[in-house]
């Protein structure tokens, strides 16, 4: 019992503000300012795509097909991300009430932190579609694949608002509560400075990370499809934003509906479960009329189509091998209006001309004494049977020419 006191007694009454933000890499003309906020972001995008990544191929998707997709979602979302930001929150860009007092350099400076996701998801999802008709695959398979990946880099990604400061909530005496420094210019005015605060970056983390795993052995299970899956990370998520947003103090705009006023982002994610929510059961509710394939019509892999087309040649005519047997002319230039094994001929070669019977004879013998050598070539029809035109000339040159030299201008 005293050895878990004092183990609790050891355990931080808070969460400390970070010591440190990033670091310097010295240059020739000065220095480059390495900020732990987007490396947290970065983190999280490798994260994020190597789960993708996994998913993905278990989708039997062209390789290398993820990253053409990636090339073009990432750049949209983190610019979809900050116009966002900047339109929820404009008063330190446009000033309050848009009056031209604000700072417009301050929009392309996101170290400063100040990405939102609803921004991100949307253009995102503009960058992805483009990757994804120049790859030959659906959209709705690759957000499907994504969706896990996607709450997995918002997890580690959200850990940039702990070393920025920023996006806290409200005060706390909760062993957890978070310490900021009294300095910093987020700290609310007015306020002592040992007041603790709600980490409400810690509360996304660990719901986003629940969510993750909530995903998966849900995909597992149904293995959902058509977007589905991705809808329903959109439901999982802003129903955790919802009581977490709802906690934050900063500044953010200002939303009055229904005698209700409350922050943009809260209204923002009560619609987007909304519409999240009708989506996934009108989805559930349509029949699957197209294959689970998660390319793009006629974009499907000529290996995958190689099969079908190889069966449906070797259908038509007996296959290949019984189209060399018909053709009547082997290989070594020998008569061969009948298979060696024997069986009835299914067609007559009309390419086989009587010139070309008798160019096939041998150029160095004559004489009624060799007319044999290419009759036997031509073996007894089955009885009911019908001989081929080709082997019929070759019968009626050889009885024609019979006493005389071939015609060694015409053979071959």
């Amino acid at each position: 019992m005293q050895t878990v006191l004092h183990a609790a007694a050891m355990l931080p009454a808070s969460i400390p503000s970070p010591d440190w933000s990033g670091f310097d890499i010295p240059l020739p003309w000065g220095s480059l300012r390495i900020h732990a906020y987007a490396l947290c972001i970065l983190a999280g995008i490798v994260v994020g795509l190597w789960l993708t990544s996994v998913r993905w191929a278990k989708r039997g998707t062209p390789e290398g097909s993820l990253w053409d997709i990636a090339i073009w979602a990432i750049p949209f979302g983190i610019i979809g991300g900050r116009l966002y930001h900047v339109f929820s929150s404009p008063d330190a860009y446009f000033g309050p009430g848009f009056d031209g007092t604000g700072d417009l350099s301050l929009i392309p400076q996101i170290q400063r932190g100040g990405l939102g996701i609803w921004g991100a998801v949307l253009l995102g999802a503009v960058g992805a579609w483009i990757g994804c008709r120049r790859a030959g695959v659906k959209l709705t398979a690759f957000l499907d694949a994504a969706a896990p990946g996607l709450l997995l880099a918002q997890a580690v990604g959200r850990w940039g608002n702990y070393f920025n400061q920023e996006l806290f909530g409200a005060p706390t005496t909760l062993p957890w509560g978070l310490q900021i420094d009294a300095d910093n210019a987020n700290f609310p005015a007015g306020m002592p400075a040992d007041t603790l605060f709600h980490p409400t970056f810690l509360y996304e983390s660990l719901w986003n990370i629940a969510g993750v795993v909530i995903l998966l052995a849900l995909d597992r299970k149904f293995n959902f499809r058509r977007g589905r899956l991705f809808w329903l990370y959109a439901m999982y998520y802003t129903l955790g934003r919802v009581w977490i947003e709802a906690m934050r103090i900063d500044d953010a705009e200002q939303i009055s509906l229904f005698g209700i006023t409350t922050r943009l982002n809260v209204w923002t994610s009560i619609v987007v479960f909304l519409v999240a929510l009708i989506v996934f059961v009108v989805l559930g509710l349509r029949k699957r009329d197209e294959p689970d394939t998660a390319y793009l019509a006629g974009h499907v892999p000529a290996d995958k189509d190689a099969g079908d087309n190889d069966s449906d040649a070797s259908d038509k005519d007996g296959g290949a091998s019984d189209k060399d047997s018909d053709a009547g002319v082997r290989e070594d230039g020998e008569l061969a209006t009948v298979p060696a094994d024997g069986k009835t001929i299914r067609h007559a070669d009309k390419s086989v001309s009587d010139s070309e019977s008798r160019g096939n004879l041998p150029d160095n013998q004559s004489g009624p004494g060799h007319t044999s050598a290419p009759t036997e070539a031509v073996k007894e029809p089955a009885v009911g049977t019908t001989p081929a035109k080709g082997g019929q000339a070759a019968e009626n040159s050889v009885h024609q020419d019979s006493g005389s030299a071939p015609d060694t201008d015409r053979t071959k």
